[in-house]
């Protein structure tokens, strides 16, 4: 009897698990996408979503349908596969509350249709490859309200953002993000990624971005920047939104920005307007036009033509890296249409601000000279830097017929500066003192740069054969006028004062570069996979540098002309190159390689003197391009490139430059070329289900006859430096590896990185040739997580070694080790609270040259609350530097000279602010 009560209880058991498992199922019809054809034997596999194992397979029957039974509860995978037809992949669960799947009509669609596009569709993903471009549908993922495109970004398989908003798609730096394929704003990401919002969005699409002229002519020359496009939702494309941001601190810290966008079917129109003081001196973490940088040519392989003199006046370039504290006012336009059924497009901006930099910078500094002397100096600055510029920039597009394009592009910038500083020095050789300095210089700069070019595109009868012309102009000219005040008291070997030298000068500086660059390339197919580009470039560049120092008349104005510190001088170079490329692709592969030959007259004119030189250099270009696609999302790169670098102006005008009178540089016009060979080597591979990369890259480069600093230092501390071409061939290198998966079981991304870089220079110290060496190794583990409305987090944190040294001073070395991290992590909290942080940590071990370690940790908190349902109203809580550790500090060495410095900088302060997002939009709104 017990024996029948225990069958009978096992088979009922068996009963109900067979029933129960039986009961689970998944089912749907397959259709061809576009004729509606049944595609019946179809393989339809069913995999485990957790390790994609084979859970069981089956065959559409004759109408297309298929219905697979006795699953159980979980997650799984469908996978299609049909012959000719693209893999179709989705994502399904079934469980107690939805025991059966049904996908109901399943489009499947030709490769050839697709021109060998992979589709990849979920639950909360939909992705589509094609060729290089990967594309997001961006409704298939939750947002909460009022997010913005960077928080769709963080959720997309292979992007990752961190937490200044810098975006790496695929083991790149993203560096542009576009609206419908238009710039915005330029080339700052974060206007997108940070202001537009995410529920605005259709499509995210990322590729690679080819240059004008390889997108022409199909023709690859390796220049890719790797770019997301914003695809916007046809329902808002019409209204407006924006948001302002204001904040006040301690310590008198503020900052405010209001950004306004205005959007219809075909034009886009936007401003923005910021002020602050506590270091953002703009509305993202990358203005790469600075307003008021352009790209003065085009790129067609390499000639690099440097006529453009620097101006010892204007010392500052404008820009904040974290010395000293800031003031930053900008604002900026944008706007951008297209006509004619899309065959006419404009795109504007315009920009303007100022930037107003004050500080304190200590200076220490060691010179190890070759007869074993050792010079210190003590060199104590103030300063007050002040910068206004506007610029205006223009492209017009236009669509002349179905064969030929044209694109024209201007900008024009001008820049107004100050700047004082106030100079306080001493140096001492061997312990005894050499001199005290006390040194002050006032200069106002004044700077115009234009900027125009024409790129014109036309295809032939022949497929294959096409022809481009690029036209550009370039003028840049900037006026200086400024005092330089300095004493210096001379010291002999007993340390007692025996000499002065006063310079109390007027200068005035008048800097004019102009080139003309004209560009045409024709390219011919010879066969199905072979082609030959034929190139022609002739480029005038014309340089004038007017110099002039005038000292005190006794009179007290400032007359009397220094011969030996002014002089008028003219570089003219009149360049004719020719090329050819031959280019071979079938299949996976494309090779190309070719050379480029420029004759170049070069004329040198001192308009003082009235002496002229003449010379005459043939120039080498020779490159190679080797491109293998393993498939879609995996390629090797190989390139070598030759390259020329003619001197500069500066480098060969005979003048004494004397703004800082203890170190002079002295022109050399006998300087002639040097030549680069560069090597470099990429290879990316991706995979899309488990977001799983490799990225290697490598370049190695060497100079032969190169253009080198010689630096002579006499008793008394004084250094003259003049450059030469020396008979060693220096090299540089670098190796990056970045490999990474997302773990499925947890949903952690874990990243890998390792680098190195290191060179070989050369410099002549007191007429010893001397070799610096330097080698940096660096390893990096990285760990990301991101779950929606919940939390995120980004860690990086790893070791790094450095070895290196000086010829001259072999007892005297750099070598040792050190940590760096970053990271922060966000958590979402009930009440629509939210902590987060922000983090940075850095130690570098003591040295035979410094002998202190050296460690800083900075971390910046901030606790947010969000009202209204939107949720676009919020109250932020910011502590900068809590622990009070960005102590403005720096050291270095290079060769025989080591140096460090404390400034000023922005340490730890409070801040609250106020954000407001507004908007409105036609048609739907905002998901909530």
């Amino acid at each position: 009897m017990k024996a029948i009560v225990l069958f009978s209880l096992f088979f009922s058991f068996f009963f109900v698990a067979a029933y129960a498992q039986d009961n689970y199922s998944v089912k749907g019809i397959i259709i061809d996408s576009v004729d509606r054809v049944k595609l019946s034997n179809t393989s339809v596999l069913i995999l485990n979503a957790k390790d994609s194992t084979l859970v069981t397979y089956s065959r559409a029957a004759g109408d297309g349908s298929f219905a697979i039974y006795g699953l159980h509860q979980g997650k799984f995978i469908i996978l299609l596969t049909y012959p000719d037809y693209a893999d179709f992949v989705d994502h399904f669960k079934i469980d107690s509350s939805s025991k059966s799947y049904n996908f109901n009509s399943i489009n499947m669609q030709l490769r050839t249709r697709l021109l060998q596009e992979v589709i990849v569709k979920g639950t909360r993903a939909a992705i589509k490859i094609k060729g290089d471009t990967t594309e997001y549908n961006a409704a298939a993922y939750i947002l909460q309200p009022n997010a913005k495109v960077e928080d769709l970004l963080k959720q997309l398989p292979g992007i990752q953002v961190d937490r200044s908003g810098v975006i790496t798609a695929q083991g790149q730096v993203v560096s542009k993000v576009l609206v419908d394929g238009e710039e915005f704003f330029g080339d700052d990401p974060t206007l997108v990624t940070k202001n537009i919002r995410g529920d605005m969005v259709d499509k995210v699409q990322l590729f690679d971005k080819k240059s004008d002229q390889a997108a022409f002519t199909g023709v690859d020359d390796g220049q890719k920047t790797k770019t997301i496009n914003i695809k916007l939702k046809e329902d808002k494309k019409n209204g407006y939104f924006g948001k302002e941001d204001v904040g006040y601190g301690t310590d008198g810290y503020y900052q405010a920005q209001l950004l306004f966008n205005k959007f219809s079917a075909k034009q886009k129109l936007s401003a923005y307007a910021t002020i602050s003081n506590d270091g953002k001196t703009g509305v993202g973490f990358q203005d790469n036009q600075k307003l008021g940088t352009s790209n003065n040519g085009s790129d067609d392989g390499g000639l690099n033509i440097s006529g453009k003199s620097a101006d010892d006046l204007d010392q500052w370039n404008g820009n904040y890296s974290g010395n000293g504290i800031p003031i930053a006012i900008n604002s900026g336009l944008h706007f951008d249409s297209k006509y004619n059924n899309d065959k006419t497009s404009v795109n504007g901006n315009y920009k303007i601000g100022t930037l107003t930099v004050d500080g304190f910078d200590n200076a220490l500094s060691q010179n190890n000279l070759p007869s074993g002397g050792i010079i210190n100096t003590t060199s104590n600055q103030t300063y007050h830097n002040y910068i206004f510029r506007n610029k205006l920039d223009l492209t017009y597009q236009l669509k002349l017929d179905t064969t030929s394009d044209l694109k024209i592009r201007f900008d024009g910038t001008t820049k107004h500066s100050q700047t004082k500083s106030d100079y306080l020095a001493s140096s001492s050789l061997n312990d005894t003192l050499q001199t005290n300095s006390d040194r002050s210089i006032i200069n106002k700069v004044d700077a115009r740069i234009f900027n125009a070019s024409a790129f014109y595109t036309k295809k032939l009868k022949k497929e294959g054969r096409t022809f481009s012309w690029y036209l550009g102009e370039a003028y840049n000219e900037s006026q200086a006028k400024g005092y330089l005040k300095s004493t210096i008291d001379f010291y002999n070997k007993l340390g007692s004062q025996d000499s002065t030298q006063i310079v109390d000068q007027y200068k005035t500086n008048h800097l004019v570069s102009y080139q003309l660059n004209s560009n045409m390339t024709y390219s011919e197919p010879l066969s199905k996979t072979v082609s030959i580009l034929f190139n022609y470039r002739f480029v005038i560049d014309n340089s004038t540098t007017d110099r002039n120092s005038f000292n005190k008349s006794q009179d007290g104005s400032y007359t009397l002309l220094d011969s030996t510190l002014s002089n008028n001088y003219k570089l003219k170079q009149v360049i004719n190159q020719g090329g050819a490329i031959l280019n071979y692709k079938k299949g996976k592969t494309t090779i190309n390689f070719g050379t480029k030959v420029s004759d170049v007259d070069f004329q040198q004119i001192n308009e003082y003197s009235s002496n002229v030189i003449n010379r005459h250099f043939i120039d080498w270009f020779p490159q190679a391009n080797v491109i293998h696609r393993f498939s879609q999302q995996s390629a090797l790169v190989l390139n070598y490139s030759g390259s020329t670098t003619q001197p500069t102006i500066d480098q060969i005008q005979p003048i004494l430059i004397n703004t800082d009178p203890l170190n002079e540089f002295i022109g050399n016009p006998g300087l002639r070329p040097s030549f680069t060979n560069s090597l470099n080597l990429f290879y990316n591979s991706y995979k899309v289900l488990n977001q799983q990369n490799l990225f290697i890259s490598g370049s190695y480069a060497l100079t032969s006859n190169p253009i080198v600093n010689s630096t002579v230092t006499d008793s008394a501390g004084k250094s003259a430096t003049q450059y030469i071409n020396l008979n060693k061939v220096p090299y540089n290198y670098t190796f990056n590896m970045a490999t990474g998966r997302n773990l499925s079981a947890t949903g952690i991304y874990l990243g890998f990185n390792l680098g190195a870089i290191g060179s070989k220079s050369y410099n002549l110290s007191n007429n010893e040739t001397n070799g610096i060496t330097l080698n940096t190794y660096t390893g990096s583990l990285t760990v990301q997580k991101y779950v929606e409305k919940k939390y995120d987090f980004n860690f990086s944190f790893g070791p790094s070694l450095t070895y290196g040294g000086s010829s001259l001073q072999r007892n005297l070395n750099n070598n040792g080790h050190g940590w760096n991290g970053s990271g922060g992590f966000e958590v979402y909290l009930p009440y629509n609270f939210l902590i987060a942080t922000d983090l940075s940590y850095l130690y570098n071990s003591k040295t035979e040259i410094f002998d202190q370690d050296y460690h800083k940790f900075l971390l910046t908190a901030w606790i947010v609350k969000s009202f209204t349902k939107e949720q676009n109203l919020k109250i932020t809580l910011i502590c900068n530097d809590v622990f009070n550790q960005n102590s403005g500090f720096s050291r270095s060495s290079s060769g025989n000279l080591i140096t460090q410095d404390s400034y000023t900088t922005i340490k730890r302060f409070f801040m609250l602010t106020l954000l407001y997002d507004f908007d409105k939009m036609a048609g739907a709104n905002t998901k909530k």
